[in-house]
């Protein structure tokens, strides 16, 4: 398998030369180069997991493929790498598939408020015909999804004050990904819904820019939220996956041998960073607590009832969307 990797990537490399062009980056030494970028902090779950995606392709590839990985939003933010993909660069970034709105708006519903219950059920949507057809369209707006098989994690609220109810929320400044869904979901839960970039949350508490942010515990941990923000919300409020994508023009110039491999791999390391995931709530919030953070427990019902209306909210889904997702995850098998 190795040997016929590196066969396949030599001669991707000779037939690129031959052409005098190719959306590739390849090093003298004939390697096939390969960013992956992300915008969580070295230690994350998601930067463990393109570390092991890494040594994965690097492994099965005996070496004819290289990847150099861009964690902390190196590359730029969520968006600005996902333009970079789409114009030909060779890089591999992940995405929310709320970011990917702009592009497919029914994307969104993968990440609305309170749609499933368990990441199982979400998982399961990629796999559907639904699905097939998202991904068809992406690729008329060259997104090309690599792999789905990464859970990014349950979000939940931290902030300066005790949150119990919705109404706790009136007009606080939450840090929120400058996408549609997540500013839609905080506005009707009575937020002032504040896009800010990752990197830049930190520094936002501690001004006063913000009174909280949401995500998943370790990326709360990682920005350090935690040493300013004193009280967790356990609300749960979205169950959250993502796509890791690259350029449609990038991809296609692949020899199918190596697509193939970057989505077995790809999918490999999401299930090893969705291990890592489950053993780093439990440490992180023990580690929260120790470090005198509030941890609340919260009747999630109030919370549902507020952003119901985030599904009348988007003109541009497809009628009857919902109810078709509704519909798939009454038939998913068991």
């Amino acid at each position: 398998m190795k040997k016929l990797m590196l066969a396949t990537v030599s001669m991707f490399f000779i037939a690129a030369m031959a052409a005098c062009s190719s959306t590739a980056s390849v090093e003298s030494e004939e390697k096939l180069v390969i960013n992956i970028a992300h915008g969580n902090q070295p230690g994350e779950p998601i930067d463990k997991l393109a570390g092991k995606w890494k040594e994965l392709i690097e492994e099965r590839s005996d070496g004819a493929i290289e990847i150099r990985l861009f964690p902390s939003s190196q590359l730029g933010s969520e968006k600005d790498v996902l333009e970079q993909a789409t114009m030909g660069s060779n890089v591999i970034t992940m995405v929310g598939y709320d970011f990917l709105m702009d592009y497919v708006p029914d994307t969104g519903i993968m990440n609305a408020p309170y749609l499933v219950e368990s990441f199982d059920e979400l998982l399961y949507l990629t796999t559907t015909d639904w699905f097939e057809e998202i991904k068809s369209e992406l690729n008329e707006k060259e997104i090309s999804i690599v792999s789905t098989n990464t859970v990014y994690g349950e979000r939940h609220l931290l902030s300066n004050q005790k949150v119990s109810l919705p109404e706790d929320l009136k007009g606080r400044k939450i840090r929120v990904p400058n996408n549609p869904m997540s500013i839609a979901t905080f506005k009707a839960l009575g937020a002032a819904a504040t896009p800010t970039p990752l990197g830049d949350l930190y520094t936002s508490l501690q001004q006063g820019l913000i009174d909280g942010a949401e995500n998943p515990i370790p990326v709360l941990e990682g920005v350090k939220a935690h040493e300013v923000s004193k009280h967790l919300s356990l609300t749960g409020h979205q169950k959250f996956i993502t796509a890791w994508i690259s350029g449609t023009n990038f991809i296609d110039s692949l020899p199918n041998e190596v697509v193939q491999m970057l989505k077995e791999t790809g999918d490999e390391a999401g299930e090893y960073a969705r291990n890592v995931l489950e053993e780093d709530d439990k440490k992180v919030l023990a580690e929260f607590e120790k470090q005198g953070v509030e941890v609340h427990e919260v009747d999630i019902e109030p919370f549902k009832e507020k952003v119901q209306d985030v599904y009348d909210k988007f003109p541009s889904w497809t009628p009857g969307l919902y109810e078709r997702i509704q519909k798939l995850l009454e038939n998913r098998p068991s």
